[in-house]
């Protein structure tokens, strides 16, 4: 088969290597499409805790495709079923797996333990063909193409991080903070979770409009142009927001997300942050407020997403702005990491 593999720190390579072969629990996929993560563009450049060696190692772990070969034990999914996967594979018995927390495995990267973390600590779909465990499957219906399941991991580490935080009730007030992919799918989950209003911040306005056309924000504020800690206390009288999904990562917007929340309300951080966060930590406690993180698409959160985007209350398809086939993946990542033509999610064909 077609390959993307790691032959070194920034030497991605789309070369031949063997078609795997699922062992017992496990499943055979043709790769329909994968997408690219930002997480993609730093493994390329620095690598991965435990990954698989030099010449052998395949990224990639946002894709779906069709099952074609089947190992031992499979009785609930056959050949020719449409499937999505989760990159998390827990190792099932620690007392985090055995909680649920299966995206916070106390065994990650142990491979004879039995986790796996796809296109991270074992090989993923940037290639024609992968193996993947049971628990990572999710049988998608015929109104999702492939392309647009490939977003469920966004759909569902966003979903993770709004369970997390104890989830939206009915007619609050709530601010997404970040419009990048993880953000414009929080938008869309909240509102149709019964958000009353949605605030959508962040600095590209290309970015914030397409949040309202998606009909998830109700309002924006582009954080280059206005105070967001000001806008957010006039749009609530003074009061702040009720919940915030915070999904930009960077230092000022953790810091500004605690600024503009209300009393007793609550935080989620599904940020992937850098350095030092100025949280005002004794707000956090003299305002009651609960901060939360959301590590990756834990709590079958895939599972939960599905139907939301299967019948287009949450869609995927106006995220997907550039598509690649896989010979030219690196101008995909090239494409991903400079938003070239306004990129969103880029999407590779193996």
């Amino acid at each position: 088969m077609q390959a993307a593999v790691m032959f070194g720190y920034n030497d991605l390579r789309v070369t031949e290597m063997p078609v795997p072969r699922p062992g017992p629990d496990e499943v055979l996929i043709r790769v329909q499409a994968c997408a690219i993560c930002g997480t993609d563009p730093k493994i390329v450049a620095h690598g991965w805790p435990n990954n698989p060696p030099f010449g052998q190692y395949i990224p990639g772990h946002e894709y779906a495709g069709t099952i074609v070969a089947l190992g031992e034990g499979i009785a609930d999914y056959q050949v020719g079923d449409r499937v999505a996967v989760e990159p998390h594979k827990g190792c099932g018995h620690c007392e985090n797996c055995i909680r649920g927390f299966y995206t916070t495995c106390l065994n990650y990267g142990n491979l004879a333990a039995g986790h796996r973390h796809y296109g991270f600590t074992v090989n993923g779909g940037y290639a024609e063909y992968a193996v993947n465990h049971v628990n990572t499957l999710h049988r998608i219906p015929e109104s999702l193409s492939f392309d647009e399941a490939t977003l469920i991991t966004t759909a569902g580490t966003a979903q993770y991080g709004i369970t997390r935080i104890g989830g939206v009730r009915v007619g609050e007030t709530v601010v997404v903070s970040g419009p990048g992919p993880i953000g414009l799918m929080a938008a869309q989950l909240v509102k149709a979770e019964g958000a009353g209003r949605v605030i959508l911040t962040g600095t590209r306005q290309e970015r914030l409009d397409l949040g309202v056309e998606l009909r998830a924000a109700d309002i924006t504020i582009n954080i280059k142009k206005q105070d967001v800690v000001k806008e957010v206390f006039s749009l609530t009288n003074g009061v702040g927001a009720d919940l915030v999904i915070e999904c930009a990562g960077t230092a000022e917007a953790a810091k500004d997300a605690v600024e503009f929340t209300r009393k007793n309300g609550r935080v989620a951080l599904i940020g992937i942050y850098q350095g030092d966060i100025p949280i005002n930590l004794n707000k956090v406690v003299q305002w009651n407020m609960t901060l939360a993180g959301g590590k990756a698409e834990g709590d079958w959160s895939l599972r939960r997403v599905l139907p939301l985007l299967a019948d287009g209350r949450v869609k995927a398809g106006p995220l997907i702005t550039h598509r690649f086939p896989l010979r030219e993946i690196n101008q995909g990542i090239k494409t991903f990491v400079g938003r070239e033509g306004g990129a969103i999610k880029v999407v590779i064909h193996p």
